[in-house]
């Protein structure tokens, strides 16, 4: 028997946060615009420029001296974090549900504060866990705190690429800051694959379900997808369509739960054969397959007289309507400037 495994994302399967948006907000006047634009030049850097030795989710490198020059602390992130966990509904079950079938996993870009305190809320065990390492009392940078908000106020007033490559990769490299940017090390893209690995090698297992829905999910999505793994879309952008092979829209994380348990009992081609059938009749789907009779009897009461959630295998044909649906669920779930954001 192939040993099985699940592996999500946090910030959207799991969870309607974006930690390092909100940090930015809460600790840096006009912070949601500073890390917007940010972000933005992140995806470009990735996506277009394909810059040698930058992954996608490196953004939280890069903002880390902006957050510490305006008085962030490393326990001022843990406190923050506490107090604003905003789980999806359904979340604490389906992890609750995947670690009592499999060996489950968080594989997150978020900060380790935030994974701390996600675990903390669900009973997750953080041992199960891989995140964004950032230390703030680890580099001084009190000299460096004026030019950080001269190039803040240069960012949020419209900074072009060039201006942006010029404050990132020339002029804080130079400074102390630099070193601190050095010092945190990203989960993201490529480094989400090599978590996905280094996982699937602990357990001898060839066969896995890694659950995102963004930029940084691109690398383990596509890993999956190529080796006959399950590859899910929660609530995707265009970069987690682009490459999974499955789409989940829906308020609710029910359906994770009912994929993990399907996926956990009879494999991949099970729950293959279970989208495409739920996607042409839902209600035929749901009994027709030996869905687990708990599970269906909660996933009736939550969508009972409510619209059920979008669960369709992508393909070429249907694929940019369901990025449009996707993209325009993700929004009205998770808000508009977060939704919005690679």
């Amino acid at each position: 028997m192939v040993n099985k495994v699940f592996i999500s994302d946090c910030e959207g399967p799991l969870s309607l946060n974006d930690n390092a948006f909100e940090l930015s907000g809460h600790f840096i006047p006009q912070g949601e615009e500073f890390f917007t634009r940010v972000s933005h030049y992140d995806d470009f850097l990735v996506e277009k420029i394909k810059k040698q030795g930058y992954h996608a989710g490196d953004t939280l490198k890069l903002i880390a001296p902006f957050l510490k020059a305006y008085g962030a602390t490393n326990q001022k992130i843990i406190d923050f974090s506490k107090e604003n966990v905003f789980l999806i509904p359904g979340a604490r079950s389906t992890l609750q549900l995947v670690k009592s079938m499999m060996p489950s996993y968080i594989v997150s870009t978020s900060y380790q504060q935030y994974i701390k305190a996600l675990c903390q809320v669900t009973g997750f065990s953080y041992e199960n866990t891989y995140s964004t390492t950032l230390d703030l009392e680890k580099i001084n940078i009190q000299k460096d705190s004026e030019s950080l908000k001269q190039f803040k106020e240069e960012i949020v007033n419209g900074a072009d690429f060039k201006a942006m490559d010029e404050i990132f990769f020339k002029k804080l490299p130079m400074m102390e800051s630099g070193k601190l940017i050095d010092a945190v090390k990203t989960v993201g893209g490529e480094g989400k694959k090599l978590a996905v690995q280094e996982i699937l090698e602990k357990n001898s297992s060839l066969e896995f379900m890694y659950v995102g829905d963004s930029i940084t999910d691109v690398e383990p999505l596509r890993f999956a997808r190529e080796n006959d793994s399950l590859a899910v879309a929660f609530n995707g952008n265009e970069y987690a369509i682009r490459e999974a092979n499955i789409a989940v829209i829906s308020p609710h994380s029910i359906v994770t739960s009912l994929l993990a348990d399907l996926y956990y009992k009879f494999g991949t081609e099970y729950v293959l054969e279970f989208v495409d059938a739920y996607s042409a009749n839902p209600q035929r789907a749901l009994t027709k397959f030996q869905v687990s009779i708990p599970l269906l009897e909660e996933f009736e009461t939550i969508f009972k007289n409510k619209d059920l959630p979008r669960l369709e295998l992508i393909s070429n044909d249907n694929q940019e309507e369901l990025l449009r649906m996707s993209m325009e669920y993700r929004k009205k779930v998770r808000g508009e400037a977060i939704g919005g954001l690679g």
